[in-house]
């Protein structure tokens, strides 16, 4: 692979900012550009998003719980989507289809040799084969509730051969970990949408242009 790895925090339709932070970064035809899933809703552009990696081969992204949330109602489960998740099937609907591959396409893990990308997070001590849809979709901490706020974080523990880079968990800043590096840094919510250069170990970011969700 010649060029850049970028790897993306959480895009939530944010398309104005991803691009943004993509010309501040300056990106160049032989780059890539990852993002760490959740490309979708909650932003004003979920449907620029998915274009923009649906049709430029530089862009690959794993799936985030929301992208899968609407993968599986695509799919024919049963399942009740959130307000957010509703809003953005209805702006997708009509090319549906044609998201429901690119969705069903989408890889729960990227393997970058020194680094795996993920959603959400791995459970310490876990092989990566034996890791759940749920933990890597919706994992934050490791007690009883994966998806609370308290408790001790996966990352904090987690030891792995590669760095995990990972989003999912807003923060004001990355988070860290030895092993692990969080890039959701809540560019929906009113802050940054981060990216992190691996082969420069930067990280880059810009400020969101409002806050679009206030869950």
């Amino acid at each position: 692979m010649t060029g850049r790895r970028i790897v993306v925090g959480d895009i939530h339709g944010c398309y104005d900012e991803l691009i943004e932070l993509l010309e501040k970064i300056g990106v160049d035809d032989d780059d890539r550009i990852f993002s760490v899933g959740d490309l979708i809703t909650k932003g004003p552009k979920s449907k620029e998003v998915l274009e923009l990696f649906m049709t430029d081969a530089r862009f690959s992204t794993v799936i985030g719980n929301h992208d899968l949330a609407l993968r599986r109602k695509w799919n024919g489960e049963d399942i009740e989507l959130k307000s957010a998740q509703k809003e953005a099937h209805k702006e997708l609907r009509d090319a549906k289809d044609a998201y429901a591959t690119f969705f069903n396409r989408m890889p729960f893990t990227i393997d970058l040799d020194t680094h795996l990308i993920v959603h959400a997070g791995l459970r310490p001590n876990v092989e990566l084969y034996s890791q759940t849809t749920g933990d890597m979709t919706r994992l934050r901490t490791l007690g009883a509730d994966r998806e609370s706020d308290e408790g001790t974080p996966w990352y904090h523990v987690y030891h792995g051969d590669k760095i995990v880079l990972f989003g999912h968990w807003p923060a004001p800043e990355p988070r860290r970990g030895r092993k692990a590096i969080g890039l959701d840094t809540g560019c929906v919510y009113g802050y940054n949408l981060t990216a992190y250069i691996i082969d420069d170990d930067e990280f880059v970011n810009v400020k969101a242009k409002r806050a679009y969700d206030n869950s």
